[in-house]
């Protein structure tokens, strides 16, 4: 039996995968690493922690039973996308990583919008926010110049990881196009961009498709895992296309919700020339010369876990959400916004901060949980909306993360969404899809298409409910106008925050 390993670098852990040709999982396993929040909005980590824990993970998943290092052909990687990390001429991280949900470079944002004008969509097909890579750079270049200097090319997080492993800099497009820096219709570096802030093209690592091979393994890195140095590794994708190859989402009118640390609603998209005016977000798909609209919720699943951390700290989330079924769409009258670290979409907003509405003294701890929930859907469920006043249709969801784990979710999704939620048998989210693209790379299959086939494997299917169904529209409408009505409130309560 062959295998080969898919490796999930997120927010919280590396996740590992290791999964034959008929697309089960033969083992897995994943390794933690710490998140640094210095100030107030800020998000980092050591890059040479994710090395860490995906060496770690690479051996352990090498010492399964009945596996040998000479059946595991490939490995391919999904990240957490629009990461800054920085390297200088010797290779090595110049600081910290700035993630994906570090707001600190609103002031970077408002720039690169004076400065590149209509051309950030035109070129980018996507806004400038604060989670993106360019404001990153920007403000390491204003705020830490000393070490700007030393800059002399800069990764995402899943590429500085397999840089380490082969030694090899490349970046797929499906990460490149959320830095805006690429030409995302055009599938190259941008140099209008580059030019109106002054980075030469050398900065920007060289673009490969998501299957294509990026080498093999550096002999210590053999050494220190267990695998063979010929092993073949391969780009790998950004989290959210890795998702979207991991669920089937590769032809047109299929769309993902992927409830992890953030929230996702994504859906394929064949044309090259869609433009969303910056209303979700336009990528380059992991399936070659493919697409996706994606509209994003900063803390959905997030919310759930501070949820959890504050208010049932050493309970288990079985514990936690036990009942929460039996309690009716609405939570009693009890609304969330799931602003704890801002918002995205539609609301590109670092500064807006989640809220309760409605709690009066009838209210259990159950009731704040399902509202949680509510409030995170509702929050995915502005971006089916907006899909499908742009003419898409929007009628199945596959369900996957966090959200697709408890039965009470997905049907409250279905109800909310008002549409078919369906789960998957081998739900793995972003890693399964970072395998798949190790399985087509190393050919196994002639396709992403035809590797699905056998991968992906739908399970459980949930139908919206019209006595909810109703209930949920509006209670959406609701939901709609607190942003509006909460926003003066936050900003005015920010110099409390410090």
């Amino acid at each position: 039996m062959s295998y080969v390993i898919g490796i999930d670098l997120g927010t919280s852990a590396v996740k590992a995968l290791l999964v034959d040709r008929k697309g089960t999982v033969a083992a897995e396993t994943s390794r933690s690493y710490p998140l640094f929040h210095e100030h107030t909005g800020w998000s980092e980590q050591k890059p040479d922690d994710w090395v860490t824990a995906t060496i770690e993970a690479l051996r352990e998943l090498v010492e399964t039973e009945g596996v040998t290092a000479g059946q595991i052909e490939g490995i391919s990687f999904s990240g957490q996308m629009h990461g800054l990390v920085l390297l200088n001429e010797a290779g090595d991280p110049i600081r910290n990583a700035i993630l994906w949900n570090d707001t600190r470079t609103t002031e970077q944002c408002r720039e690169i919008e004076r400065t590149l004008g209509d051309k950030l969509f035109s070129i980018t097909r996507n806004p400038a926010l604060e989670g993106f890579t360019l404001p990153k750079i920007l403000w390491v270049r204003q705020y830490e110049p000393d070490a700007f200097k030393d800059a002399k090319l800069f990764l995402l997080p899943k590429d500085y990881v397999r840089y380490r492993l082969t030694g090899e800099l490349h970046m797929d497009y499906s990460d490149a196009a959320g830095t805006l820096l690429l030409d995302v219709a055009g599938k190259q570096w941008s140099q209008d961009v580059l030019d109106a802030f002054g980075l030469p093209a050398s900065f920007c690592p060289a673009l490969v498709e998501s299957h294509g091979q990026t080498g093999t393994l550096l002999e210590a890195v053999a050494s220190s895992t267990g695998l063979l140095p010929s092993t073949k590794v391969f780009a790998g994708g950004a989290d959210n296309a890795c998702g979207a190859i991991g669920a089937g989402i590769l032809t047109e009118g299929l769309t993902l919700c992927s409830i992890g640390t953030s929230g996702v609603i994504l859906s394929y998209e064949n044309d090259r020339d869609k433009d969303f005016r910056g209303k979700v977000h336009f990528f380059n798909h992991g399936k070659e010369d493919s697409f996706y609209a994606m509209g994003v919720t900063l803390a959905a699943g997030y919310s759930l876990s501070w949820f959890k951390k504050t208010f049932a700290e050493g309970e288990s989330y079985d514990q936690l959400l036990q009942g929460v079924g039996e309690v009716q769409p609405g939570a009693k009258g009890l609304l969330f916004t799931p602003y704890l670290v801002g918002e995205r979409t539609p609301h590109a907003d670092p500064s807006i901060r989640a809220s309760f509405i409605g709690v009066d003294g009838s209210h259990e701890r159950i009731h704040f949980a399902r509202a949680v929930m509510e409030g995170i859907t509702f929050s995915l469920n502005e971006s089916v909306d907006m899909f499908r006043s742009a003419g898409k249709t929007v009628d199945t969801i596959v369900s996957i993360g966090g959200g697709a784990q408890n039965p009470a979710w997905l049907q409250m999704q279905a109800d909310i969404f008002d549409a078919t939620v369906v789960a998957l048998e081998n739900e793995q989210g972003p890693g399964l899809g970072a395998a798949m693209l190790a399985a087509y790379g190393c050919g196994w299959f002639d396709s992403l298409e035809a590797c699905a086939s056998q991968f992906v494997k739908h399970a459980s299917s949930y139908t919206p409910q019209p006595e909810a169904v109703e209930t949920y529209k509006g209670l959406f409408r609701i939901y709609q106008q607190v942003y509006a009505q909460t926003r003066g409130l936050n900003e005015a309560l920010v110099t409390y925050r410090s």
